[in-house]
C-alpha cells in the first residue's frame, strides 16, 4: 500500500524558500520533529498547522494536499 500524503509542509517550506530548520526553530520543536511532518510519517496537530500557516504567511489550506482534482 502507498503511503499517503497529506500535508504540503515541505513544499510549501520550499515555495517561501524557508528551511525545516528555521520552522523548528520558530515552532520551538525538533527538526526531527519537523522532518517527520515533512515526510508525512505523522502530522501536526490542527493548532501546529494554524502556526505553520502564520509563519510561512499563507492559508492554512495550503498546507494540505487537496482532495479534489
Amino acid at each position: 500500500m502507498d503511503k499517503i500524503n497529506y500535508n504540503r509542509i515541505k513544499a510549501v517550506l520550499a515555495e517561501k524558500n524557508v528551511s525545516s530548520k528555521d520552522l523548528a526553530k520558530h515552532l520551538d520543536k525538533t527538526e526531527s520533529t519537523v522532518s517527520r511532518w515533512c515526510t508525512n510519517d505523522v502530522q501536526p496537530a490542527v493548532e501546529i498547522f494554524h502556526q505553520i500557516a502564520k509563519f510561512l504567511d499563507v492559508d492554512i489550506r495550503e498546507l494540505f494536499v487537496s482532495t479534489k482534482n
